[in-house]
């Protein structure tokens, strides 16, 4: 057996349910390099050279090649000598927020065995909070690495709106797609954020002017809000409204409807010609991003850009905004349909914000509630996210 074969993870290994059942394909790595004998897993949305991409959906697995080339995004993280271990599970098409699968699966949460892990990362968040891998590899739309990051007690990243190429990657929402990061620790998180992110268009200063996003923290419950306080009560951060104007509930539906128009061009547009069977969740999803008029899309936009000029005026160069990641702990596997559909509403009310502003935003383990992880964040300017990994860092110590 040789060092790849001893490092890919196999069925066997992987207690945890994190990967993908495929076979071990080499892909070659640097071997030296930053991120030399870190072990990279892979959400099964990215082409990795040798292995299908799945994309949580069994037809669209079975319709996929086999792949000649990485994607670029993970081919820099394995020239600068990460190892790679396998593929992980995603949500079907990658369109929900619970880790759920019901074709392959869904993962074991390491940190809340009965709990959700979160999606539609969650392989990636497992992986790396099982310590079946060092980095793991997601995509952000909705939330897809910052609640799973917050569900897992891990860190997690989502960057700068395009700042990393998502090619050889599947789309779902164009508009909001990107690439994400996930880490036990913030060294490797900054290690990996440094291959793949480039310099900063905007870097923070030694003491940036912190905000406490209040409306935000507002939504949350007793237990959440305790931990919220707690992490950041040492920073004496000036309040600051996230909502005004437009209100909490004109964000969150403008984000709801842009995410639905984009998959129309991309994921529905396939379900369609391919007369893909729609579980449920996404025959609601499907039937709702069909439903949107033309008039539905402007409107929607004209909020997104004047949310988008509002954050950049609230943070200009130098401003950080402490923000619930979230609204509550993961709930358990065994909860009711009405539970899996509230959270996932109210959850959207806070992940939508730096998604419909386009900005980077970091999650780092806070604490628990109720005996699961629940994890706080970091939103920075456009184009600031190594300084926000930095400060992230000097925040926690």
């Amino acid at each position: 057996m040789n060092n790849f074969q001893e490092a890919f993870m196999s069925p066997q290994q992987d207690h945890f349910r994190a990967f993908m059942p495929y076979g071990a394909v080499e892909v070659a790595n640097a071997g030296i390099g930053p991120l030399a004998g870190l072990r990279l897993a892979v959400k099964d949305l990215f082409d990795v050279s040798g292995y299908r991409t799945g994309c949580g959906c069994p037809l669209m697995l079975a319709e996929s090649d086999v792949k000649a080339r990485t994607a670029p995004a993970v081919q820099r993280l394995l020239d600068a000598g990460a190892r790679f271990v396998g593929k992980t599970h995603t949500d079907e098409l990658a369109w929900s927020l619970y880790g759920v699968n019901a074709h392959f699966g869904t993962p074991v949460n390491p940190a809340a065995p009965d709990r959700v892990p979160g999606g539609s990362s969650s392989g990636s968040a497992v992986a790396v909070a099982a310590n079946l891998a060092d980095i793991g590899i997601g995509t952000d739309t909705g939330g897809s690495v910052r609640l799973p990051a917050s569900f897992c007690g891990v860190w997690g990243f989502r960057p700068t709106h395009g700042r990393v190429s998502l090619a050889g990657c599947m789309e779902l929402a164009a508009s909001f797609d990107t690439f994400g990061l996930f880490a036990r620790d913030i060294d490797t998180l900054e290690a990996a954020g440094k291959v793949v992110l480039g310099d900063d268009e905007i870097v923070l200063p030694a003491q940036p002017r912190l905000l406490v996003a209040s409306d935000m923290a507002d939504r949350l419950a007793d237990g959440p809000r305790a931990v919220f306080d707690q992490a950041f009560a040492h920073l004496g951060a000036t309040p600051a409204s996230v909502y005004a104007g437009p209100g909490v509930s004109a964000v969150y539906e403008a984000f709801r409807k842009l995410q639905a128009w984009d998959t129309r061009k991309s994921v529905i547009s396939w379900m369609t010609a391919s007369g893909m069977p729609r579980s449920r969740g996404l025959d609601e999803r499907y039937a709702f991003a069909m439903s949107l008029t033309d008039d539905d899309h402007l409107a929607a936009n004209r909020i997104r850009d004047s949310f988008r000029q509002r954050m950049d005026d609230l943070l200009g160069l130098d401003g950080i905004l402490l923000a619930p990641a979230v609204h509550d702990a993961p709930f358990r596997l065994d909860a009711p349909g009405e539970v899996f559909d509230g959270y996932r509403h109210e959850a959207m009310t806070l992940l939508c914000v730096a998604g419909l502003a386009g900005l980077p935003q970091i999650v780092l383990p806070a604490g628990k509630v109720d005996g699961a992880p629940y994890g706080v964040s970091l939103i920075g300017p456009r184009g600031s996210d190594l300084s926000l990994m930095a400060a992230a860092r000097m925040m926690v110590g």
